[in-house]
């Protein structure tokens, strides 16, 4: 048995956690399963040995296939076309006090995290996998001191095989007064800071982050060819609850000691059968209710809860109240629903009638209370606090649109406030 300072010990070898970052839009896990790099949640950890890198000497070419470094793969750069005879290259060394992560679309080597377009939560989404991906192949990078307290600061963009970032002749690109470049890719790196998060939590303004990791204003539109003001004294060190937005998919930032505090997939399973051990029963059918365990909650079952939304009253699943379907109200109907909306036997409330679900990604919870609420129209379970905070969140939404969506899902919320409260009955034994 080991002693108490072997513990210690012990407990030292431990690699160090500097957080995760987790896709809006996955309830716990892909659709197809996690593998490798290609996941719905990623955890960065010291690594064995430093990789990061910082910048040094600096070349102004009249052709950049002179510089060394540009043709060095030993070498990390940053090229800046200004024109076809000007190109700044900016030589990164050898950092031994930070670790870097590269998130991003492709699935070549440097990529550490690959993401990919998260579906809207909407049937017409799925058809859109052969859409062109507005996801960077080389998205961007979140660099992590390796000493407390382990700040994490996120940068657009990540160096390619050849540990190049190249920024082209019609990329927004310029001169700081201290004389240093920077720049901002396509279709940018966008960041929000919650104030407050998770305890009390407050939806900071989106900006969007330049390859250098300075923060800035956002364009007019998402690839605009100006960039927005210097946003003065603010920070791209990434905190507990800051969203990352890659125009195609949302990453939430967890720090360690945030998750530590964030409730975990066994508690959320205690607060299921809990649930579930209140036998809430369908007021129509008079069959007693269950959700089904966390890792099934993916196909319908038998005695699956649903939900009339406009009015919170929960259900079995039945045929009652058919309303006349019209286009727009397919619309409004949920994923995994019926379509169409349907009137309440109870209360006779018109309005979409979906199965619920719970959400199984603890990270997206703001605290550990009860699943009491919904999201509408999607139907996902969770605490009060948690919808609250969500529905009151607007992510970016196309070039230039923000609105609130479903983090377990990425369905757009509709109506205000975009959840419901539950209302189950009892057995009445």
């Amino acid at each position: 048995m080991l002693q108490p300072n072997q513990h210690e010990h012990a407990r030292s070898k431990d690699p160090v956690k500097y957080g995760e970052l987790v896709i809006l839009g996955y309830n716990g896990s892909l659709p197809g399963g996690d593998r490798g790099r290609k996941r719905s949640r990623f955890a960065l950890y010291r690594r064995a040995k430093a990789n990061g890198v910082k910048p040094s000497a600096v070349h102004i070419l009249s052709n950049p296939h002179d510089s060394k470094a540009v043709n060095s793969r030993g070498q990390h750069s940053i090229s800046f076309t200004l024109s076809r005879n000007q190109t700044v290259v900016v030589e990164y060394c050898h950092d031994n006090d930070t670790d870097m992560f590269q998130i991003g679309r492709s699935t070549e080597s440097p990529i550490d995290f690959v993401v990919t377009d998260t579906p809207g939560g909407s049937k017409e989404s799925e058809d859109s996998s052969s859409a062109p991906s507005t996801i960077s192949r080389f998205a961007c990078r979140v660099v992590c001191d390796r000493n407390p307290p382990f700040t994490a600061r996120i940068y657009a963009a990540g160096f390619d095989s050849s540990k190049n970032i190249f920024l082209g002749e019609k990329a927004t690109k310029w001169k700081n007064p201290d004389g240093h470049m920077d720049g901002l890719t396509t279709n940018g790196v966008l960041v929000m800071h919650p104030l407050g998060f998770p305890e009390e939590p407050k939806q900071g303004l989106w900006r969007e982050i330049s390859v250098c990791g300075d923060v800035y204003a956002l364009r007019e539109t998402r690839s605009g060819p100006i960039r927005g003001q210097l946003a003065q004294g603010e920070s791209s060190a990434l905190q507990d609850g800051s969203l990352v937005d890659l125009c195609g998919a949302t990453l939430l930032w967890r720090t360690a000691e945030g998750l530590l505090k964030a409730p975990t997939l066994r508690h959320l399973d205690a607060l299921r059968l809990e649930l579930n051990a209140a036998r809430p029963q369908c007021p129509v059918g008079l069959s007693t209710l269950a959700f089904p365990s966390l890792p099934r909650s993916h196909s319908l079952e038998e005695r699956q809860p649903w939900a009339y939304l406009a009015c919170g009253h929960v259900h079995g699943r039945h045929d009652w109240g058919q309303r006349p379907e019209r286009h727009r109200e397919r619309e409004e109907g949920a994923c995994g629903g019926t379509g169409g909306r349907r009137e309440c036997p109870l209360c006779r409330t018109v309005g979409p009638y979906v199965p619920l679900w719970l959400g199984c990604e603890p990270a997206f919870y703001v605290d550990a209370g009860a699943p009491t609420h919904a999201f509408v129209p999607c139907g996902h379970v969770c605490s009060e606090k948690t919808v609250r905070y969500w529905a009151e969140t607007p992510l970016p939404h196309g070039t230039h649109a923000f609105r609130p969506t479903c983090p377990f899902c990425s369905a757009p919320l509709s109506g205000t406030p975009g959840y419901t409260r539950l209302i189950f009955q009892g057995p009445i034994d």
